[in-house]
């Protein structure tokens, strides 16, 4: 049965800032523009909610690193909440905030709540760039939460060269076009056709960072503005975060927003939720075809909305680079051309490192309010195919409260997840294309590469490519046929990092 209207949480405001000054020097910093975005939520929902806020969740900042951040913030909106926390870095942390903050709603430990996030990384670079020192309150020298390597990216991976975001996610993109049966041609237009109608959503919403609309042809075409990064991801086909935006989120129970006054066709209310994860190291991982994290997520997610009597009638999908929307997509089981954002994707309409699902967040409520659904669907993703997780909203309640409970569905993905292929450095011999990443350099050249392979006993190596081995790289970088499964040799360098070799 529905929840009581004390314990409903339902989102009320929503606020977007973007700062576009000509002047770099003139750009406000990550404080301002999140105050400004929560000024925003605050007048969305009617005014008045500043100083009833309780709860305020603080996404993490990379473009300016700060101390203090939590208390730095409420004392420019003049607040004194009773909880305000600064976060961790991750994609899906916006989407786990929301998630949280209605679930202290639900359990009575809060009544009004504001997440929120913001940067300034296009105002940095510009200044940077012109040797401009900005007038922003000092960076710390000891920030708060910083990003620490080692819990992100293992020595292997650094030695390899395949240790950033970019680097990673072709490791699924490639694995998954082998997998689907694609030629990697025919998984480019997918990539490219599915971008192209994510960059139309982008051209069409004002709160957009960039708003053009691109076709197929000129997201996957490497070119001179749009370079090859990582084979075969684009410029447009890679996340943008070098903006200055911030979003904010204002949720409060039914009881009270009723009782405010605010009218019932523009309150969004939270379903529930699910999160799991994969291993950090992804050597670590039984395959990459697929993640079973992200299934599990979505199919609690797919559970929530159908106790609701409905599938989604929209979604966003988190979409830093292809691969991600296109296995969720196919997880949920919706066409190829099912609409995937209302947003207009981290390519297009951009967002700060960590706050894309805030924007997300902000654009499914105005979605809602114009179109409304009994259920549509936030899914988040961070690291690189690792932490995920999934909130389910609607313009109703949930007919099955018991749904918006914590759902840490890591059973389930560990119930779906296959043996896990030992990791063996010192073979030597014989070995088939698991996957693999060739990186590009800024001329457009191939700078490093490397592929993971199985040995005859199911054993996984990892073998890096000689760039001056201009046939392997040709059968890696074929649009005709996928180069997984074919076989090849491992040998070990004097270096002690394994090398591939074509036979």
């Amino acid at each position: 049965m529905p929840l009581p209207a004390d314990r409903t949480p339902v989102i009320i405001g929503v606020g977007e800032f973007n700062d576009r000054p000509s002047d770099p020097a003139l750009a406000l910093e990550p404080l301002a523009l999140m105050a400004e975005a929560v000024r925003a939520a605050d007048s969305d929902a009617g005014g008045g909610w500043l100083d009833r806020i309780d709860s305020l969740d603080i996404i993490h900042l990379i473009s300016w690193r700060y101390d203090r951040v939590a208390a730095r913030l409420t004392e420019r909106l003049g607040i004194n909440p009773a909880r305000a926390v600064y976060g961790q870095v991750g994609g899906e942390t916006a989407t786990t905030r929301l998630h949280e903050a209605a679930l202290r709603i639900m359990n009575g430990n809060s009544l009004v709540a504001v997440v929120t996030g913001g940067e300034a990384a296009n105002a940095v670079g510009k200044a940077k760039a012109a040797g401009i020192e900005l007038p922003w309150t000092s960076p710390a020298k000891s920030p708060e939460n910083p990003i620490i390597p080692t819990d992100h990216v293992t020595p292997m991976a650094m030695r390899h060269g395949i240790f950033q975001p970019v680097h990673i996610y072709p490791l699924y993109e490639n694995a998954t076009t082998a997998a689907w049966g694609l030629t990697p041609e025919q998984a480019l237009a997918e990539s490219g056709a599915t971008y192209q109608a994510i960059s139309a959503v982008a051209a069409a919403n004002p709160h957009a960072w960039g708003r053009k609309a691109f076709s197929a042809a000129e997201i996957i075409a490497a070119t001179p503005d749009n370079r090859m990064i990582a084979w075969p991801y684009t410029k447009r086909m890679v996340a943008n975060n070098t903006v200055n935006q911030a979003g904010a989120v204002l949720m409060t129970t039914l009881a009270l927003a009723r009782a405010a006054g605010v009218p019932e066709d523009r309150i969004v209310y939270i379903h529930g939720g699910a999160a799991a994860a994969e291993p950090m190291d992804y050597l670590a991982r039984d395959q990459f075809t697929h993640s079973v994290a992200q299934d599990a997520v979505l199919a609690q997610a797919m559970r929530i909305a159908e106790s609701n009597g409905s599938g989604f009638d929209r979604v966003e999908l988190y979409s830093c680079f292809p691969t991600v929307p296109k296995m969720a997509r196919r997880t949920l089981g919706l066409a190829a051309d099912a609409p995937l954002s209302v947003t207009g994707g981290l390519s297009f309409a951009g967002a700060g490192l960590n706050c894309y699902m805030l924007q997300s967040a902000c654009a499914m409520v105005r979605s809602l309010r114009a179109a409304p659904a009994t259920s549509a669907l936030l899914y988040g993703q961070g690291g690189y195919v690792t932490k995920h997780h999934a909130l389910v909203v609607g313009c109703g309640p949930t007919a099955a409260a018991n749904l918006m409970l914590p759902k840490d569905v890591q059973d389930d993905a560990e119930a779906r997840r296959g043996p896990v292929p030992a990791f063996d450095a010192a073979y030597a011999g014989p070995a088939r294309i698991e996957t693999f990443s060739v990186v590009f350099d800024r001329d457009g050249a191939p700078a490093t590469a490397s592929v993971i392979g199985l040995t005859p006993d199911g054993s996984r190596v990892y073998g890096k490519v000689a760039m001056a081995d201009a046939d392997l790289l040709a059968t890696l970088l074929s649009l005709d046929a996928s180069p997984v499964g074919l076989p090849g040799r491992v040998s070990v360098s004097d270096d002690g990092l394994q090398a591939w070799h074509a036979v």
